[in-house]
């Protein structure tokens, strides 16, 4: 495999974490690459936090080839075993190993690849994970960190148009757990058109979406009910939730059939089957993830005797961006920052991700760079 993060003859050069392919924890090499140089439509950034997501994870795995039929857990333990290349393992299309990953990107802009962005410069932001280089009339996207290099390094290149400006007292590692989970949330919550009337039923509440599902939807003036681990049912209260179910209940047995309008689910596996059960006649379903397992039983009748909609939600809609800096600016949404790693120790982050006890989510900090590379 060609290394085109060969830093022979290179002026500039910064610390990153390159993915090598598809594996395990040994496909994550913390070393030396040229820094990035900026086109005219693009900006530099120096990383300031980045966060850690089940994408990063699944993509390192090879989760989203289609020959994968197990969770993401399931899978890890395969990857750890006996490493698999899959040619289909990425978003869109094979992923670009060697590459570098970071979905959730806080910056400050050091450098404008063209004068008409030169404005950024200096200024604090968020990067928008997913790209609509076709405008939002069609669905193609295109994600940092998955389709080209991210945020798992001291400096970063996005396009201009990608990047907000944040004005809050929120520090880096609390900015950087936005992007991609809560993203992923509002996306959702607004293409099943959740408002304050609905009762929506949260699944993995306690997770990076979840957490920010059963904020956002709050926000919406929802009325939640969220699916979490017994412990940490208080701490997803406190965020909002109306009432929890324990995570080892039968989800009908706790609620009875017919009784949410909304149901978001990022799990689903074997859980799934309940989930059309408990909706209303009308009621929505959205998923934009499925770490207990991609393979569900679906029972056609209850899809279509009961008018449920059906939403799958990975391209973000056009409002969904600029609506989440709004809501960080008037203090409508708090970040739940569970763990701050080192950039280097990006292993003991995705370890201790894989556990699952955390509440909130987990960010890396890139060490401060020793040269400037604006000249």
């Amino acid at each position: 495999m060609t290394d085109r993060f060969d830093i022979t003859g290179c002026d500039n050069v910064m610390m990153a974490v390159v993915t090598t392919g598809n594996g395990g924890y040994d496909m994550l090499e913390y070393r030396q690459v040229p820094v990035p140089e900026p086109g005219p439509e693009e900006v530099l950034l120096q990383v300031l936090a980045a966060g850690v997501n089940n994408t990063e994870i699944n993509t390192r795995l090879g989760w989203y080839s289609s020959s994968v039929t197990e969770s993401t857990d399931s899978t890890a333990g395969h990857q750890a075993r006996e490493a698999e290349q899959k040619a289909d393992g990425g978003w869109n299309e094979a992923t670009p190993f060697p590459f570098i990953q970071g979905t959730d990107c806080c910056g400050r802009v050091v450098k404008a690849g063209g004068p008409a962005n030169s404005g950024l410069v200096g200024s604090r932001v968020i990067v928008r994970a997913c790209m609509r280089p076709n405008g939002y009339d069609v669905m193609d996207n295109v994600w940092m960190a998955s389709d080209f290099d991210g945020a798992f390094a001291q400096y970063v290149k996005v396009p201009a148009s990608e990047v907000f400006p944040v004005d809050c007292d929120w520090s880096h590692e609390e900015l950087a757990t936005i992007p991609c989970a809560y993203g992923t949330a509002e996306n959702m919550l607004h293409r099943a058109r959740v408002g304050p009337r609905d009762h929506v039923l949260v699944a993995g509440a306690s997770g990076g979406v979840g957490s920010a599902i059963v904020q956002l939807a709050k926000r919406r003036g929802a009325r939640v009910t969220a699916i979490c681990g017994a412990s940490k049912a208080d701490q997803v209260r406190s965020i909002g939730a109306d009432a929890t179910i324990d995570r080892n209940s039968d989800v009908v047995d706790a609620l009875g059939e017919n009784t949410v309008d909304v149901v978001i689910d990022n799990v689903a596996g074997p859980g799934f089957p309940g989930m059309l059960k408990v909706l209303k006649r009308g009621g929505r379903y959205a998923s934009s993830g499925a770490i207990a397992g991609p393979m569900v039983t679906l029972d056609m009748r209850d899809m279509y005797l009961k008018d449920i909609t059906l939403i799958g939600c990975t391209a973000w809609d056009e409002p969904i961006f600029p609506n989440l800096v709004r809501y960080v600016e008037r203090g409508e949404i708090r970040p739940l920052v569970a763990q701050v790693f080192p950039l280097e120790q990006i292993a003991d982050a995705q370890k201790e991700f894989m556990k699952k006890t955390h509440f909130g989510n987990f960010v890396l900090v890139p060490p401060p760079p020793s040269t400037d590379v604006t000249s």
